[in-house]
């Protein structure tokens, strides 16, 4: 990749481990001068004097090697534990097939460890939770194959499907984005939602994203993260133009942002009262606040004033304080509509870690989920539990937290009914955490539990409605 696919920013950090040698790792420790490092693209002249930095980007081009390294075995891994999880739920379930893949059966891990596909009946439309709730839902549900989506979105939730998109990036090296989009009623709909996939358990490509503090600097918009940049489908050269033209005798290519933009205007255009929601966990959180804060760079008002709320869950840092100004001016005047949510100690909030005022950063209004399911308001930058205590204290608190959520998984089973039983694999998993600290992190089953077992919740308004 040239650094001419760079021009459309007038600043850059971009890592690249397919060109980190030894040479380079070691260069990054002794030299300062870390544009003229092959495993770092960014202006010759750029300098990094602060030894700490520079460390931390020899630790994490080290990280991002090893991950890709493995990223073969480990994707193998995961399809082999995902297919056998199923043949043992189609025996458990009475189903004696194969399970296939592509079916409206086929569960991802994701699916297998929190099983529930339709919504808590006790959450109503006029609901205070209700859009939290269906975010919540949908962000669960975006890591399903479509098949999967399809029926859960006609056949439980009585909603009106409109399409899964397996989208396309520009960039080497650069995972894609999924997403699927649906409304609640087929004609007149109140609500349509754009859900992104997050990072799966044995992607490792995407874990390698999550992980890059990599970023550009876009003029009027601020520095943003690579990697998630990449996967909305920014251009090679030109950033991010209003309009992508099809070139002719070339396969359509789909790119997230552009496709689904084009989707919704159709949508909102034939359902005038319709409101917009986009959500996301993990990663795909990160791309849910990327979406909207394109479409005002693009000044998208038609459809920035039908978005209701972006609710994201566990989502990792995405840009600047410039970037947090951009969306904060778009999206949360005059009333709050990015609600970022995050639980317990979830580990992806954390990430990228090189947190300062002028890299990563979190904003939009925190609503943080501690292990009761309490709600805190969180106005500052950081998330709960940014600092770092000592190993040892660290580890003893992560077991006896292990220990509380597997007495509270089990204990909630008995207390509020069926539908939140946890199954076998979840107390599996949880009984395994009491041992290894932090196995079921970034946990999708208790963004889950926190929406429906939390208190009021706020709906596109001020924080003082919170309670």
């Amino acid at each position: 990749m040239s650094k001419l696919d760079y021009c459309f920013s007038n600043d850059y950090m971009v890592l690249r481990p397919d060109r980190a040698g030894p040479v380079e790792l070691l260069h990054l420790l002794f030299s300062p001068k870390v544009g003229r490092n092959r495993a770092v693209d960014c202006f010759t002249s750029t300098d990094v004097r602060s030894f700490s930095r520079r460390l931390a980007i020899f630790l994490n081009l080290l990280l991002q090697i090893l991950l890709l390294a493995l990223a073969g075995p480990l994707s193998a891994l995961g399809a082999a534990v995902e297919l056998l999880l199923n043949l043992v739920d189609n025996v458990l379930h009475g189903r004696m097939e194969y399970p296939d893949r592509s079916s409206p059966t086929y569960r991802s891990v994701t699916g297998l460890i929190d099983r529930r596909a339709d919504m808590d009946r006790s959450i109503k439309p006029t609901d205070s939770r209700f859009d939290a709730a269906l975010c919540v839902m949908a962000s669960k549900l975006a890591y399903e194959n479509e098949a999967f989506i399809r029926n859960v979105v006609t056949s439980h939730w009585q909603l009106e499907f409109v399409r899964f998109y397996n989208c396309w990036n520009e960039f080497q090296n650069a995972y894609t984005a999924q997403a699927f989009v649906f409304c609640d009623k087929p004609a007149d709909a109140d609500v349509i939602v754009v859900a992104f996939r997050g990072t799966r358990p044995f992607d490792a490509a995407r874990w390698c994203a999550d992980l890059d503090p990599s970023w550009y600097k876009i003029p009027r918009l601020g520095r943003a993260h690579a990697a998630y940049t990449h996967a909305l489908g920014a251009q090679r050269n030109i950033g991010w133009p209003k309009w992508v033209e099809h070139i002719k005798g070339k396969p359509q290519k789909v790119y997230a942002y552009y496709t689904i933009r084009d989707v919704l205007k159709e949508l909102l255009e034939a359902n005038r009262k319709a409101r917009l929601l986009v959500t996301g966990h993990g990663s795909g959180g990160a791309l849910a606040v990327l979406f909207p804060a394109i479409l005002a760079y693009h000044k998208e008002k038609a459809v920035l004033d039908r978005l209701a709320g972006v609710y994201t869950f566990g989502q990792p840092r995405v840009g600047d304080a410039m970037l947090a100004m951009f969306v904060e001016r778009n999206l949360d005047r005059p009333k709050k509509r990015h609600f970022r949510i995050t639980y317990g100690d979830d580990s992806l909030p954390r990430l990228p870690n090189e947190s300062s005022a002028v890299h990563f950063l979190h904003f939009g209004l925190g609503l943080h989920f501690d292990k009761s399911y309490k709600l805190k308001v969180v106005r500052e930058i950081q998330i709960p539990g940014e600092e770092t205590p000592s190993s040892l204290l660290d580890s003893v608190t992560s077991r006896v937290n292990s220990t509380w959520e597997l007495g509270r998984g089990v204990y909630l089973g008995y207390r509020r009914g069926a539908y939140f039983r946890e199954g076998w694999l979840l107390l599996l998993m949880r009984t395994l955490a009491v041992a290894l600290p932090g196995l079921p992190f970034h946990r999708v089953q208790d963004y889950v539990n926190a929406v429906v077992l939390g208190p009021t919740f706020p709906r596109t308004t001020d924080p003082s409605e919170v309670c």
